[in-house]
């Protein structure tokens, strides 16, 4: 008895056919194929080799060509495009030996396997660092296939947030599944996924083209063409698409630790469950902190935050302006993440621990909380001041502020309670020229404005919510 190799010769490039493939097909009896293919190996041919092609979807005759010919004591050798694994000839093949086996024959036929570059992965060569976390493989064809079945993996993939690899995206007859999958993909991912397309992966006929989910274009795409899409990760940088594996996480504050990396999946999740995506991210990053810190969805309605505040404040820590965060109770000042305080050159004070507080309130008969925001004032009139407890301090820096004595950088409002709660946000929304976060209404509390704070220390790290950096 023969034996039957079944090799992938890869994309159609002869620079992407392995050594090893070229010598078993330089040692054939016999090669069996497809026939578009025989023009790819041509030049390793022996002579005197047998050559069997044959024409599309008549991979089950070819198959059985295969054993008929090594039952006749030769090598043959089975050719599939790219790998011959991925969609290709190898399951067949083992199907049939099992199958013919029953009948008594290919008991003594040997069967290896030679792998290839998918189109895939030549695709992803060319788009640059597509591929680099987790990914999966898709194909749209419904021939062997139902659609129902397709369509909960295309699904999967998606919430599952894996890169994605698209075979068979279009035909003649297959026109509309390939605008399937990109809806069921916008439904969870963002319209700024990158997608690439690369269409006759390694042949003359080569086409590489980048762009995003939401402006990806089926009809610019056919049979011969693989489509990869990005996860949340994945960015765009000069041309090419790059989904980070990580090693280059930051490792202050924990950053790439078990604690963070469980933070950050809660925060994709939480995303995953918004109403509406469709949110600046300065906005985003702030709200899924106020969610990750209170399981609370409700945080979607009542977190209220000016334009581009936390991208302001932000950017005021870098550059220095910043330098202060005065908060309304120690429970605030205790939430606010040491490292990032460190890191950025950032003090959190509250002044309740004074002991010119008591002195201050008790002979201008005023709370505690108000006095300590009076003292802060005068040492600090410039500070992001953010209040978790107390309404009656919120209220003191918004009647300082009227009377010219306090300009903050910006106010983070979020007192808890029943009794003047509700107004003292109110009271805070007419300063415009004044960056703002409000939690509005009754809710608030001390770990929810030491979050708010968090968001604006970190903001940095709110890339890893849009195609762009990894945790």
């Amino acid at each position: 008895m023969g034996n039957i190799i079944i090799a992938g010769i890869g994309p159609g490039s002869p620079q992407d056919i392995t050594p090893a493939v070229m010598e078993a097909i330089g040692r054939a009896d016999a090669v069996v194929g497809y026939k578009y293919y025989f023009q790819f190996i041509e030049p390793y041919v022996k002579p005197d080799c047998e050559c069997i092609d044959t024409g599309m979807k008549k991979e089950r005759e070819r198959a059985e060509q295969a054993f008929e010919l090594a039952e006749q004591g030769k090598t043959v050798v089975v050719i599939s495009s790219g790998d011959a694994g991925i969609y290709g000839m190898t399951p067949l093949i083992y199907e049939m030996r099992e199958e013919r086996m029953v009948s008594g024959s290919a008991a003594d036929i040997e069967i290896s396997v030679l792998p290839g570059i998918s189109a895939f992965q030549k695709a992803a060569s060319l788009l640059g660092a597509p591929i680099g976390h987790d990914m999966c493989i898709i194909s749209l064809s419904d021939l062997m296939t139902p659609w129902e079945v397709i369509e909960q993996r295309i699904k999967a993939a998606a919430t599952g947030d894996f890169v994605t690899a698209v075979y068979n995206p279009k035909s003649h007859g297959r026109y509309w599944q390939l605008y399937r999958l990109q809806e069921l993909f916008l439904k969870v991912r963002s319209a700024d996924t990158p997608v690439g397309y690369v269409r006759q992966a390694g042949r003359e006929e080569q086409e590489v083209k980048v762009t995003t989910l939401g402006a990806f274009d089926p009809e610019d795409v056919d049979m011969f063409t693989v489509v990869l899409i990005g996860n949340s990760q994945s960015y765009i940088a000069d041309g090419k698409i790059i989904t980070p594996r990580g090693y280059y996480r930051e490792k202050e504050e924990g950053i790439g630790s078990i604690g963070q990396s469980i933070m950050m999946e809660s925060f994709r999740t939480i995303e995953g469950e918004l109403r509406n995506k469709d949110i600046p991210l300065g906005h985003k990053w702030a709200l899924l902190h106020a969610i990750h810190t209170t399981a609370d969805f409700d945080m979607e309605r009542i977190l209220y935050a000016d334009d581009h505040a936390v991208e302001t404040l932000y950017n005021k820590v870098k550059d220095g302006s910043l330098k202060t965060i005065v908060t309304d109770v120690t429970m605030v000042t205790s939430g606010i993440r040491k490292g990032a305080l460190q890191r950025l050159g950032i003090e959190a004070k509250c002044y309740l621990s004074d002991p010119r507080v008591a002195e201050f309130s008790s002979a201008n008969n005023i709370t505690r909380t108000q006095a300590g925001i009076r003292l802060a004032v005068e040492e600090h009139p410039d500070a992001l001041f953010a209040f978790g407890n107390a309404p009656t301090a919120l209220m003191e820096l918004c009647d300082l502020i009227r009377k010219g004595k306090a300009r903050p950088a910006g106010i983070i409002a979020a007192p808890v309670g029943f009794v003047h709660v509700r107004e003292s946000k109110h009271m805070v929304k007419p300063f415009r020229d004044i960056p703002k976060i409000i939690v509005e209404g009754r809710k608030g509390g001390s770990n929810l404005a030491a979050t708010l704070c968090n968001a604006i220390l970190t903001f940095d790290d709110a890339e890893n919510l849009k195609p762009g950096r990894d945790l």
